[in-house]
């Protein structure tokens, strides 16, 4: 498996197993998209915006081990309180709006806590990335 400069991780340290269950959803095929609070987002995060689609990155696991490829077909901002449809589906909520609150409010709000930053509000902004698996070794 080729594997590509830019990389996507999903959980964090201490995070219970949950990045080791995001990455078997998206070998599954249930979860094609991710997002981030804007305000962790990288520089070439922010980019990924107004850049052209179409790019590669390799999924790596908390070991650093490459565990598939994707391609990131669009990428776009909404808001955690009134999140775009296409990301919920994309998170393998389907139309459960609520759900993705929740769990994403759970996570984002120990985040932001973690860092002894203000609070989570739902207009909160996201950045959004879809992709499709491509590649599994």
């Amino acid at each position: 498996m080729l594997i590509h400069e830019r990389k996507m991780t999903f959980g964090g340290d201490n995070d219970g197993g949950l990045g080791e269950k995001l990455i078997q959803q998206v070998l599954d095929g249930i979860k094609t998209a991710t997002c981030e609070l804007k305000c962790f987002c990288t520089a070439q995060e922010i980019t990924d915006l107004d850049a052209e689609k179409g790019w590669f990155e390799t999924v790596v696991d908390a070991k650093g081990n490459a565990r598939c490829n994707i391609q990131i077909s669009d990428v776009y901002e909404t808001t955690i309180g009134n999140p775009d449809l296409r990301l919920v589906r994309g998170e393998g909520d389907g139309e459960d709006v609520e759900k993705f609150k929740r769990e994403h409010h759970e996570w984002f709000r120990t985040v932001l806590k973690n860092k002894s930053l203000p609070p989570l509000t739902d207009d909160a902004i996201l950045i959004a990335w879809k992709f499709e698996l491509i590649e599994v070794p």
